[in-house]
């Protein structure tokens, strides 16, 4: 019997959250979170890839944490000098967030371990032309955005 397309839909996507939820547990059971949690590696990690300081709901795309959490992980970031916060110049109310020195030493060397524990446990499993067109899947996902999802205006950007 077929499934329908909608049908398949869900239970690709429920393989899917399936399978972050098994590696996630295997990935926070590793030794490699002392100085820094996942949550706060996240942050880094997100803080990591822009070239510079970026707005706090910037950094909210890219993680998976409420406004009000994130707000207060980047406070506790910032008071251990992993975080800095700087004026925006395009709008004097709001801050920018970024990477200190000590941040950014703090994602690298966090960030090498995990990345060893992820090529491990994907590679384990899947042939690369399986990580290739998961890789694609992944951008395509990532990219999608349902058709009456709302982008946030200057107006309405969250202020730390």
């Amino acid at each position: 019997m077929t499934r329908s397309r909608s049908r398949l839909a869900n239970e690709s996507w429920e393989s899917l959250l399936t399978a972050h939820a098994a590696l996630m547990k295997r990935f926070a059971a590793e030794p490699i979170w002392d100085e820094v949690s996942m949550r706060e590696y996240d942050v880094l990690y997100t803080l990591s890839k822009h070239e510079g300081p970026i707005r706090l709901y910037e950094l909210g795309r890219g993680v998976l944490l409420s406004q009000p959490a994130l707000s207060r992980l980047v406070e506790r970031l910032a008071e251990r000098g992993l975080v800095e916060r700087t004026p925006d110049p395009e709008d004097g109310r709001g801050l920018r967030l970024g990477l200190t020195p000590a941040g950014r030493e703090a994602q690298r060397l966090v960030g090498g371990r995990h990345a060893v524990d992820v090529a491990r446990a994907v590679a384990a499993v899947l042939t690369d032309e399986e990580m290739r067109q998961l890789e694609s899947i992944g951008r395509k996902l990532a990219g999608a955005r349902a058709p009456a999802q709302k982008t946030v205006s200057t107006s309405e950007e969250a202020v730390l």
